[in-house]
């Protein structure tokens, strides 16, 4: 088995948590982007974006989250930052931007 082959392989073994979070290593991404490159729900990306912030905190890494803000009124104080809200607690619009996640060492 070569280098690419053994690589590949140890790809396959991981858990998509540790795959989004080896993803999340390499650029920030939303939910919805995480959910399509894994073939999951954004519900699922979600709930793996909080196991991956536990996890990496033990390897002394750290998720860093952008909160979802809204593109009507620039409002960014969502009470929960790593959700998807709905609308604009401000003005009720439903332009609110997704969070976005990395982590980083």
């Amino acid at each position: 088995m070569n280098d690419g082959d053994k690589t590949r392989a140890m790809t396959t073994m991981q858990t998509t948590r540790e795959q989004i979070a080896d993803r999340l290593r390499e650029e920030a991404l939303s939910p919805s982007a995480l959910a399509r490159e894994f073939d999951i729900s954004t519900e699922a990306a979600l709930t793996a974006v909080e196991h991956v912030a536990r996890s990496v905190a033990a390897d002394g890494d750290q998720l860093l989250a952008a909160p979802p803000v809204c593109q009507d009124c620039g409002f960014d104080g969502f009470d929960e930052p790593a959700s998807r809200p709905s609308r604009c607690p401000d003005c009720h619009s439903e332009a609110v931007a997704e969070p976005v996640f990395r982590v980083e060492s």
